[in-house]
């Protein structure tokens, strides 16, 4: 009896384990990934406690293994309050390339109580006014190989009564104060007297795409800051890994999960001025690198590089990152050899954030019902025309089915915080949706397109609205589309990404309207682009119509324009195609178009 008895338990456990592996293949993954963020959560209580609080108390938690850093961002502290012109509680923007004097200034502002904003270091003069007084910034650092930048708008910036730093020993005129001759004589002794922060207030600035035309300076919350830090962590980086990070730092990627996630674990960062396909596994080698931070354009340019004897002679064992294609995802294993991928997703703006903890190729994180506990979100069904959430005769929102791409959006909490964006309450409330499902309920809209499938995996559809990515970068369609405006032979233009084969993101487009008895004059528009937007943002192809569509609200329509491309086959309308050799658009013709997407001709 007893015999039967334990026969029948153990058939039944078996038959557990195999409906298990079945219909729920990925249970034990899911679950040990949310007990991994448990134990986090409680360990960050505990730090808390502890009075650990902020990105710079983590750093200086760690200052045994980062004691030189340690001591030069006291020196810049010092020379900053020294000379008067920063004071706690100041905003500075900082516009330096990658060099480890920018974690320096950034974290030795920190130490004074400042509140840092990043300067994408490809944006031009109107872009450059625009960030600092969108901000509310009152001084300017700026690294020594960017001075050009900064010296078109001095006149605007001193009549503003900013102040600006140079990170230089000498400068190339009286306005600017230099930094680096006084950092010299400062003590590098630990400030005692660091202010007290609040950690649900703001830490720094990171500037987004604008869909207003420029850029949004959004605001990133010391609680985000110090829950980015554990990304490489999470990927499975510990603290004998040597971790290459060659993402620009004015980027959250790079200066919060990167910089952040090797003071999170007292990791060995090798920090690159700039990405290099011809010298990123020569580094690798050199340096003995275990770990790599990518964004899935750096994976494809790897992939289309020629072959060298590095790139199998490495020690890289994890790559971890976001917008790694499938494609290239399978191409960059086969070729790269056995590294480990841990493909992610995440927002400036807000907590809400995915990984791709499994060896499953393609998706951007899992929706187990162990991660919705630890995230809250959902996708939305969407009209395909607005891109605005598709809403019942009650005014409530509905939930996309599983295998129907829908807008990703999160409910603010505590741990999901949105600051907003400085100086711009309008576009601020835009970002939220309220009375989702039910009455005073708020969410967060990411703007992104998700698909939840039917094993519970997410996979990252497109972004929606006056945006699109290029280049690792997001380019904002209003603004070229204001660009364009300001050319006498254009009357209007609509601005939108066309995918290519083989390429991440989106190329950029226009269909533009001329003006009466004016022609394309793509000179012209070649050399107003070089002096006005950075090289991503110039759109690839134009296409010349007689008039835009619009909506009865005279928005203007992209659907159909994305849909076509820039394919002559499909359209009768001119093409052009923008050489940067003859620094002119030419007439995109069959034969040049099939160059393009077979890969012939190189963007």
């Amino acid at each position: 009896m007893l015999t039967l008895a334990l026969s029948s338990v153990l058939a039944g456990l078996l038959a557990l384990v195999v409906y298990q592996r079945v219909a729920y293949p990925f249970f034990w993954l899911d679950l040990m990934y949310y007990w991994k963020l448990r134990r986090y959560g409680k360990k960050l209580a505990a730090r808390m406690q502890r009075g650990i609080l902020t990105y710079l108390d983590c750093f200086l938690y760690q200052t045994l293994t980062y004691r030189d850093v340690d001591r030069r961002s006291s020196q810049f502290a010092r020379a900053f309050r020294t000379e008067g012109s920063v004071k706690q509680g100041d905003i500075v923007a900082l516009l330096m390339s990658n060099e480890p004097d920018f974690i320096c200034v950034w974290l030795g502002l920190c130490k004074l109580g400042c509140e840092v904003a990043f300067l994408n270091v490809n944006i031009k003069a109107r872009s450059l006014l625009h960030s600092v007084h969108s901000c509310g910034a009152a001084a300017l650092v700026v690294g020594a190989d960017l001075v050009r930048l900064v010296e078109d708008v001095l006149p605007d910036l001193k009549q503003d009564n900013m102040a600006l730093w140079l990170v230089d020993h000498t400068a190339p005129s009286e306005h600017f104060t230099t930094l680096l001759d006084k950092v010299e004589h400062m003590s590098g002794e630990t400030l005692r007297d660091r202010p007290k922060v609040d950690i649900m207030s703001n830490f720094l600035f990171i500037f987004t795409s604008g869909t207003t035309g420029l850029s949004k300076a959004a605001r990133v919350g010391h609680l985000k800051a110090i829950v980015s830090m554990t990304f490489f962590q999470m990927c499975g980086a510990t603290s004998d890994d040597i971790i290459y990070i060659t993402l620009p730092l004015y980027h959250m990627s790079a200066s919060l999960l990167g910089i952040g996630g090797c003071i999170h674990l007292g990791a060995t960062c090798v920090l690159k001025k700039k990405f290099s396909a011809s010298q990123f596994w020569t580094d690798c080698v050199k340096h003995n690198v275990t770990v790599v931070q990518y964004i899935g354009e750096l994976c494809r340019y790897l992939c289309n590089h020629p072959t060298v004897p590095e790139e199998r002679a490495h020690r890289v064992r994890l790559a971890a990152g976001s917008g790694l294609r499938s494609d290239v995802w399978k191409e960059f294993v086969k070729r790269f050899g056995k590294i480990q991928i841990r493909e992610g997703y995440g927002l400036t703006e807000a907590s809400v954030g995915f990984l791709n903890y499994t060896d499953e190729v393609g998706p951007i994180g899992r929706a187990s019902y162990f991660n919705k506990l630890s995230m809250p979100f959902e996708l939305l069904r969407y009209d395909p025309q607005t891109f605005e959430p598709v809403r019942t005769d009650s005014g409530r929102c509905i939930r996309a089915q599983i295998g129907e791409a829908g807008i990703l959006v999160a409910p603010l909490t505590a741990m999901n915080q949105f600051l907003g964006y400085a100086g711009n309450q309008v576009q601020s409330e835009k970002k939220l949706l309220r009375d989702v499902f039910k009455a005073g309920d708020v969410y967060f809209n990411t703007g992104d397109l998700l698909l939840h499938d039917h094993r519970d995996f997410l996979h990252f559809r497109d972004r929606i609205g006056d945006t699109f990515r290029w280049k690792g970068e997001n380019v904002s369609t209003t603004e070229v589309s204001e660009v364009f405006g300001l050319l006498d032979f254009i009357q209007e233009a609509n601005i939108y990404g066309v995918t290519i084969p083989g390429y991440e993101g989106r190329a950029g487009m226009a269909a533009i309207v001329l003006k009466q008895d004016h022609t394309l004059n793509g000179t012209k528009l070649y050399n107003h682009l070089v002096e006005t937007l950075p090289a991503y943002a110039w759109p690839w192809f134009l296409r010349i119509q007689t008039s835009l569509d619009v909506t009865e609200t005279f928005k203007q329509q992209k659907g159909k324009l994305v849909q076509e491309g820039f394919n002559p086959d499909v359209t009768q309308d001119p093409l052009y195609f923008l050489d940067v050799s003859q620094k002119d658009y030419v007439l995109l013709t069959v034969r040049l178009y099939h160059d393009i997407v077979s890969g012939k001709i190189k963007l």
